[in-house]
């Protein structure tokens, strides 16, 4: 691994070039971005070496992908068209359908390898790259029957350098249960937190009563608008979908509530508690 080019220097690909440094410490890695001071930001924290345009791709042993999803749909097909016979193209989009359609019938789609790591933060930009991010954390990847085979041992030789445990879906698949577990998560701290803004007028009061639990509960809405929105717009029958259930639940729970259905209400909160083992199960590795 000679050249390694980002895409997109912020917290996702940036952390994985940061780990991906200590493996291969004789590559040089480039960077491409529209924003020139997030390159500046990526060179002084040491995410990569050199700015890099869209031509200079010829030269790459791999490229990571790593920009909002609506923008790699406009702009894989370009990544594939610049890019030797040797290279691989991974993104790290958190949907996939969109993603995969777009570069269907591209004449270098087995170099193409589509993957989601679900990892990450409520952080945004170069300076949040982080170590070992994805360390023990899960990769999706999809469509790998797509990918040729030297450029599938690549990828994999890669994921196992991060430490990553690899989970294989179809990109119908990957969209529908993220829907729920990612995306319907991001909605609800955004949405919570607006609840909390607009009832709660003295922003010292939410400041000085806020627990843990709120805290914990909103992390997530300090996440980037212009990354979730393309991703929520992109994968809008599921997150529907997930919506209409999830807003089923919290109107049941409302008129128990009003109903003094406190059993109701005791009910699916013990129910619910298997989330408990579910989590535990995932943490340790099952």
């Amino acid at each position: 691994m000679k050249n390694v080019y980002l895409i997109g220097v912020g917290l996702i690909g940036g952390s994985m070039l940061l780990d991906l440094r200590a493996h291969y410490p004789e590559a040089v890695f480039y960077g491409i971005d529209h924003n020139d001071d997030h390159l500046d930001q990526a060179i002084s924290c040491g995410v990569v070496d050199h700015k890099a345009t869209m031509e200079d791709l010829i030269n790459a042993d791999l490229v990571i992908v790593s920009i909002p999803v609506d923008a790699t749909v406009n702009l894989l097909s370009q990544v594939l068209d610049n890019i030797n016979d040797d290279s691989l193209v991974m993104d790290v989009g958190s949907t996939k359908e969109a993603i995969c359609a777009s570069v269907a019938n591209h004449k270098n789609r087995r170099q193409y390898l589509a993957t989601h790591p679900i990892a990450g933060t409520e952080f945004s930009g170069p300076q949040a790259a982080i170590k070992d991010l994805y360390k023990g954390k899960t990769m999706i990847v999809c469509e790998v029957e797509k990918t040729a085979f030297a450029q599938q041992e690549l990828g994999k030789g890669l994921l196992e350098k991060l430490g990553m445990r690899v989970r294989y879906m179809t990109p119908a698949a990957h969209d529908k249960h993220i829907a729920y577990v990612s995306h319907l998560s991001h909605i609800s701290s955004f949405m919570l937190g607006k609840t909390v803004i607009q009832e709660e007028a003295n922003e010292r009061d939410i400041f000085d009563l806020a627990g843990s639990g709120f805290e914990s509960t909103v992390r997530l809405a300090k996440s980037s608008p212009a990354m979730w929105t393309p991703i929520f717009a992109q994968n809008k029958e599921h997150v529907i979908a997930g919506l209409d259930g999830y807003i089923d639940n919290l109107v049941s729970f409302r008129e128990s509530l009003k109903n003094d259905n406190h059993t109701a209400i005791y009910n699916e909160m013990a129910q619910t508690n298997r989330i408990k083992t579910i989590l535990k199960g995932i943490q340790n590795g099952k």
